[in-house]
């Protein structure tokens, strides 16, 4: 196994790397279809040699989020990026996303449920 592939000869991928596709591709339809065509251009096969180094500025950028112009939101972004390739990454960002994802369809139900109960009264 290649520790920048994610495959093992002969296998198909790995149920972390499905789930990373599946939140890729809710991001990708969440941007505009410009970037949203970069973004599928960046994670195909090809593009590594642009993914690797994009990752790597993005985590940089997120870890000087303090500064004006970069912010927090590129580190996970630069750890998404990079976890295409490095299969170690996988599995905790597909489980860290999964976390996210429950906690913030809880809240939208939470919220939809005290407006329903608000225009009731």
């Amino acid at each position: 196994m290649n520790i920048f592939s994610g495959k093992r000869r002969g296998s198909s991928l790995s149920n972390h790397q499905k789930e990373l596709d599946r939140h890729f591709a809710w991001f990708e339809k969440k941007l505009p279809s410009g970037p949203s065509k970069f973004v599928g251009w960046v994670r195909k096969p090809s593009s590594f040699y642009v993914r690797i180094p994009l990752a790597l500025l993005l985590v940089a950028g997120g870890c000087f989020s303090f500064l004006p112009v970069l912010g927090l939101w590129m580190l996970p972004l630069g750890l998404l990026l990079f976890a295409q390739d490095v299969p170690p990454l996988q599995k905790p960002l597909a489980q860290g996303l999964g976390w996210i994802e429950r906690k913030w369809l809880e809240r939208q139900r939470v919220k939809f449920e005290r407006e329903r109960a608000k225009s009731a009264q």
